[in-house]
């Protein structure tokens, strides 16, 4: 199965030094007014996850989910998050690491979201 979201390698190692200062993290990415659709990294269970969140999959050993308004726009496209110089969102812990992570995105193949229709719909925040 094709993952609804995956990681960079630059990525992974902002992941790794946060992991190292906070401990466990997650993602969220919601489409928020503060920083628009950024995906925001925080330490894991310090963002409430709703019912209405999604779940996308794991980068790096971390939890990624999406706002339900969001994922109903990125549904056929695979997230690709990368890290790139800049100051990170207000509420993310890469604020002041140089960093901040950036979602790419490409849409699936036919067949990619076939394999994707046939799995069913994604776990919601409430059922992880």
């Amino acid at each position: 199965m094709v993952p609804r979201v995956l990681s960079t390698a630059t990525a992974d190692a902002l992941i790794d030094r946060l992991r190292a200062m906070h401990g466990p993290v997650m993602f969220h990415q919601s489409g928020g007014c503060c920083d628009g659709s950024a995906p925001m990294c925080y330490q894991a269970g310090e963002f409430k996850v709703g019912s209405r969140d999604v779940y996308l999959g794991d980068i790096h050993g971390a939890r990624f989910f999406i706002g339900a308004a969001q994922f109903e726009y990125w549904e056929h496209t695979q997230l690709i998050i990368d890290a790139v110089p800049g100051r990170g969102a207000g509420f993310s812990l890469e604020g002041p690491e140089g960093l901040r992570f950036l979602t790419r995105s490409r849409v699936f193949t036919d067949a990619e979201a076939a394999a994707l229709q046939a799995a069913g719909p994604p776990l919601r925040g409430d059922q992880v």
